[in-house]
């Protein structure tokens, strides 16, 4: 019992909005003139809406004087400028503050610790490993973030709890604000993806463990500091999603080679794949109200099945993008030039292709949804929050990226010299 109250303690001094504005202002980050007067003047009109600034701290600090927004103990004025940040197009949240901050390189290295977990890295990270450094370690990675993502989510959905309060929280995101906070999918998909991939390839490549393991070891918490410091996660949400993704790969690392071997090689994969994926989302969907984690999870769902099915059809047509065995272990020793050319050659290629089929799909898969389940599509962000529209025009978008991903764009290559 008493081991109980210490851990609920714990967990309450672990979750506090206080220990994450700390960390902002140790980083140089400072709200408003007139930050703590606006947090009393918030806890007076009651609690805010999952971490949102209220109304005049939303329309960039309009109802406090304008201050120089000296830090303590800081050399002088830090330099202080306006920002919007990149919100979600299916909200209507604004969202942006004014803020200062003593160090710009911190806000930019921060900012890039972020990208690590968001859609801009996935659509160039996963690409360039499967088309140009080794399809088999590709594959595997998609699997385990598929399902360290997917499990994440739908925890925040379940668990339920909101994002930081703010204030004292200077929110320098917005985009997934909607969301709930506990756990961060940040922290799991930036420890799964680096752990992940030193398991899979230490010993299919040839490098020193010390530098892959230094290499985790900064991935990992450069994307959980980066969402503190954005004001979006708790320390408490950091470290549940650490621990979570740490014991999802404990689960599936052992079955990955099975499950690919599966998605090869067995006649009906394609059918079950697309199924139980298509499954989960609609599970996920039943989880809580709309969010941007709905569309997401669909997202993922899609992506996944999309990158199965595509390795399955190069797999029944002969087309192996795997490394011969021959070439084993790998190594980074006979990279030239012109290798180096060919590989940002297919990376650019390759990329323009996925975007134009995200944005094809995107306008045939809308309109088709609504007109199918007779909603009006006048208002698109409206109509994207019904379930009806949301899923199967996440799904079917990303499905077939997916597949372009591990089909279509190798077989561009090949015809074109690339491969």
């Amino acid at each position: 019992m008493a081991l109980c109250r210490r851990l609920s303690r714990l967990a309450a001094h672990l979750q506090d909005p206080q220990k994450v504005a700390a960390f902002q202002r140790l980083c140089g980050v400072e709200g408003p003139m007139g930050w703590a007067d606006a947090e009393q003047r918030a806890g007076v009109r009651g609690p805010v809406a999952n971490g949102s600034p209220p109304a005049a701290e939303r329309a960039g600090g309009q109802g406090h004087p304008a201050g120089n927004g000296t830090v303590p103990g800081g050399a002088g004025p830090p330099q202080r400028w306006r920002r919007r940040p990149r919100r979600n197009s299916l909200t209507e949240e604004d969202g942006s503050q004014e803020f200062s901050t003593r160090s710009r390189f911190l806000y930019y290295l921060f900012s890039l610790g972020t990208e690590l977990g968001n859609e801009l890295f996935y659509i160039l990270f996963f690409p360039f490993c499967i088309w140009n450094l080794d399809a088999w370690l590709g594959r595997r990675l998609i699997i385990i973030w598929v399902w360290v993502m997917y499990l994440g989510q739908c925890a925040k959905d379940v668990i339920r709890w909101p994002r930081p309060a703010s204030p004292p929280v200077v929110k320098l995101e917005v985009f997934y604000n909607t969301e709930y906070s506990m756990p961060s999918t940040h922290a799991m998909s930036g420890t799964a993806i680096p752990l992940a991939l030193l398991l899979l390839s230490y010993g299919r490549w040839q490098y020193p463990l010390m530098f892959g393991l230094i290499l985790a070891f900064c991935w990992c918490l450069l994307v959980c500091c980066s969402r503190i410091y954005m004001g979006m996660h708790s320390i408490l949400d950091v470290i549940a999603g650490f621990l979570y993704a740490i014991l999802i790969l404990v689960v599936f690392h052992p079955v990955v080679d099975l499950i690919d071997n599966f998605n090869l090689t067995y006649k009906y994969a394609p059918l079950i794949i697309i199924s139980l994926h298509l499954a989960l989302g609609i599970f996920s969907f039943t989880l809580d109200t709309w969010s941007t984690s709905r569309g997401d999870t669909a997202q993922i769902l899609g992506c996944g099945a999309g990158v199965a099915c595509g390795s399955h059809v190069n797999y029944m047509m002969g087309l192996n993008l795997d490394p011969p065995p021959k070439t084993l272990p790998l190594s980074l020793s006979s990279l030239t030039v012109t290798v180096f050319g060919k590989a940002i050659l297919r990376l650019l290629i390759g990329v323009i292709v996925l975007l134009l089929t995200k944005v094809a799909m995107k306008k045939a898969t809308i309109p088709l949804a609504c007109k199918i389940f007779c909603i009006p599509h006048d208002d698109v962000r409206k109509a994207r929050q019904r379930m009806e529209v949301e899923l199967p025009y996440r799904y079917i978008t990303y499905g077939t990226v997916g597949f372009s991903l591990m089909f279509i764009v190798p077989c561009l290559f090949h015809f074109i010299g690339l491969s």
